[in-house]
């Protein structure tokens, strides 16, 4: 495989992705990898400065969206954990980068809206 695979590849995410420039708990985040090659999206479920390291490194609580779904934590660097930089976990390339999702408002009475798929395949809004 090529060295800088991974590289084009995050150039090209970075043209069609809605990356953020932080990264929070509650973030999606995508994560790319060289090896073995994919690209997988992920929930950060807390974030925790690493006390035991001098620099400013995170340990970042992530779930991904696998079957079944994956718990980990991460340790990374502020550059790592916002896609300022390409970093190598156990000697393979790693990208990670929170991305903004749009969603519709909730209304007014901050209650969120459920929705119902009838046996019709028709959307039924709930109140």
């Amino acid at each position: 495989m090529e060295s800088n695979s991974l590289e084009k590849l995050v150039e090209e995410l970075r043209t069609i992705t809605p990356f953020k420039d932080s990264t929070e708990v509650g973030d999606i985040v995508l994560i790319a990898s060289e090896e073995p090659r994919l690209i997988l999206y992920g929930a950060v479920t807390s974030i925790t400065r690493d006390s035991n390291k001098k620099e400013e490194w995170w340990q970042i609580g992530l779930t991904f969206f696998t079957v079944p779904l994956q718990k980990v934590v991460w340790t990374l660097r502020t550059a790592q954990m916002t896609g300022q930089e390409i970093f190598t976990m156990g000697g393979e390339k790693r990208f990670f980068k929170a991305i903004t999702i749009d969603l519709p408002p909730l209304p007014e009475t901050g209650e969120p809206l459920k929705q119902t798929v009838s046996r019709k395949g028709s959307l039924k809004r709930i109140k």
